[in-house]
């Protein structure tokens, strides 16, 4: 009994681990560090076992080339910008929920307000959706969703974490002139 029991086993072992080859054959693995949203994420492909079963050889198989992962990815990446008094400040958006739901409501022409001592503020015309957003950690150069007020924060200056304050992006270029930023301003995407 125990002999059959182990055979049955070890055949439903073997069936489902070649129906999970099966369907993981196109799957890619991405590797990012979290800590440096700046750095260009990598693919690489998953190594699966060979079968006895198989035909299809791994020289068949075609792997992108690193440029072509390059081009890929600086082409999914969305920035803004938030044009102002004849300057501009240059935002990376990242690929979560709320940021989504920011970069749909582009174009926009609002009006900022000062807010502290570090950071401007300006309300969009509808709620983003933070469902799955990260919290805002890093400081100046953050752009940022307070959803309580329904806000979204330009961030020239550290602040404190909260549970609230969800993370939209980061600043890429005219940094130093967030602080200068008043008035009517203009936020587009950038093609």
């Amino acid at each position: 009994m125990k002999k059959v029991l182990s055979v049955f086993l070890l055949g439903l072992v073997v069936f489902v681990l070649s129906a999970c080859e099966t369907a993981n054959s196109e799957s890619l693995v991405t590797s990012t560090p979290e800590s440096s949203p700046s750095k260009t994420e990598q693919s690489f492909p998953v190594e699966q076992p060979e079968s006895a079963g198989s035909s299809e050889s791994s020289s068949d198989a075609e792997i992108p080339s690193a440029a072509e992962d390059v081009e890929e990815r600086e082409s999914t990446s969305r920035q803004i910008s938030v044009r102002f008094g004849g300057n501009t400040v240059v935002y990376e958006l990242n690929d979560e929920t709320a940021a989504d739901s920011l970069y749909e409501q582009l174009p926009l022409t609002v009006e900022m307000e000062d807010y502290s001592t570090n950071e401007k503020i300006f309300y969009p015309p509808q709620a983003l959706d933070t469902s799955g957003s990260p919290l805002a950690q890093a400081g100046d150069g953050t752009l940022a969703y307070y959803e309580p007020w329904g806000d979204v924060v330009f961030f020239y200056g550290d602040y404190n974490e909260n549970p609230s304050l969800f993370e939209l992006g980061q600043v890429v270029s005219g940094g130093e002139l967030i602080s200068e930023m008043s008035g009517t301003i203009t936020i587009e995407a950038l093609k």
